[in-house]
């Protein structure tokens, strides 16, 4: 029996890698006369880049720059010298995640520190920057990224602003270019379709769990809005919001505004890298997982591509997950995650130990595909 181990992360808890290796372990202790392929998968959600980067046997680097509210924090990112790109994510520096359960707010939090990683791998000889987008604590138009590479950005009276200062966006009044600003091209892998404004937007889905208030989600859509038709009338362009702009909170809405800038959904680019639909030929069938699939996982995410790429190649696929959402019934079979408490300081601990429990009691090979 040859068995392909491909989830995505759980977010919030696990990586994809972290997960893979835990269900991996049970296997080779449990299944001792089972093969199994560990290929952990991403879809531009957190970890994309740093997945492609191990994938692709690229080199691994590590320096300093800042997190969303300007505080050191050490990253990796992978360099690919032959083709002259780089692969980071923006979870690296400016994710949710490097957070914990710190109270997070969206009017400083920016994305900086990221700019720094590019403006360092410009230096290296850079001409492509793949950026994932997914699991940003931000919501501030790229204009982080924008200020580290050479975007000015000032106030009423023509002062420079300061970085991871309260309303920032809010206080922007005038936009300048250094001459300095670097020829690059951005490719953005986003694991959402979701376009920056309206009801289904980065403002009212994703800002509440970037700590934004729901009485203050208008009013900052209002800002952001003003925001976008400022970059891009200094460019002399005219905005038009598209699909991918909402990921990250619009950071490729930002770039696109002054840099040559390709929206890539995320599972589609990432399975043709890593050659994964050859690997599935070669295996009986697949166990994949994340935190928790949803109506949104059917957006193209990984885990729903996954699924359609096995049955079209007639392997059966696993899926664990939390919740009993609808669509997880087009698995084979679900393995249900119980719910966490967020809140407790060892959530991380018991997320591990619950996926180890939901396999020793629910995975049954022998019953299930004997």
């Amino acid at each position: 029996m040859n068995i392909l181990i491909a989830p995505n992360a759980f977010k919030g808890t696990m990586s994809a890698a972290e997960a893979g290796g835990i269900i991996a372990e049970y296997i080779h202790e449990n299944y001792p006369f089972y093969a199994t392929c560990l290929l952990p998968i991403a879809d531009g959600g957190d970890g994309t880049c740093e997945l492609l980067t191990e994938g692709l046997g690229l080199e691994k680097k590590w320096t300093w720059t800042l997190d969303a509210y300007g505080r050191p924090i050490l990253c990796s990112y992978g360099w690919d010298a032959t083709y002259k790109k780089a692969y980071l994510d923006i979870s690296s520096a400016s994710g949710i995640a490097q957070l914990g359960n710190e109270p997070k707010n969206p009017f400083v939090a920016s994305t900086y520190g990221t700019g720094l990683l590019i403006q360092q791998v410009v230096k290296l000889g850079a001409e492509e920057v793949i950026l994932g987008l997914g699991g940003s604590a931000t919501i501030d138009l790229g204009i982080g990224i924008l200020a580290a590479l050479g975007i000015i950005f000032l106030d009423a009276k023509g002062r420079q602003l300061t970085l991871y200062s309260p309303d920032y966006l809010s206080s922007i009044r005038h936009i300048q270019k250094s001459p300095t600003i670097p020829k690059v091209k951005f490719t953005c892998l986003c694991d959402v379709q979701n376009i920056f404004f309206g009801d289904k937007g980065a403002v009212p889905i994703f800002g509440p769990q970037k700590g934004l208030a729901s009485s203050e989600v208008r009013s900052y859509e209002e800002t952001c809005e003003a925001t976008a038709h400022q970059l891009y009338q200094k460019q002399g362009k005219v905005f038009h919001d598209h699909p991918g702009f909402g990921a990250a909170g619009g950071v490729a809405l930002g770039l696109s505004a002054f840099f040559e800038t390709e929206i890539r959904f995320g599972s589609n680019y990432f399975f043709d890298k890593v050659n994964l639909e050859s690997k599935l030929k070669e295996i009986d069938f697949v166990i994949t997982g994340e935190g928790r699939y949803d109506s949104q996982s059917s957006d193209g995410k990984a885990c729903f591509e996954l699924l359609k790429l096995s049955h079209a190649h007639s392997k059966k696929i696993i899926l664990i997950t939390s919740g009993e959402e609808d669509g997880v019934q087009e698995f084979d079979q679900v393995l249900t995650l119980p719910d966490l408490d967020f809140s407790a300081a060892n959530y991380k601990m018991q997320a591990k130990q619950n996926l180890l429990e939901v396999l020793s009691s629910k995975l049954d090979f022998g019953r299930e595909y004997s």
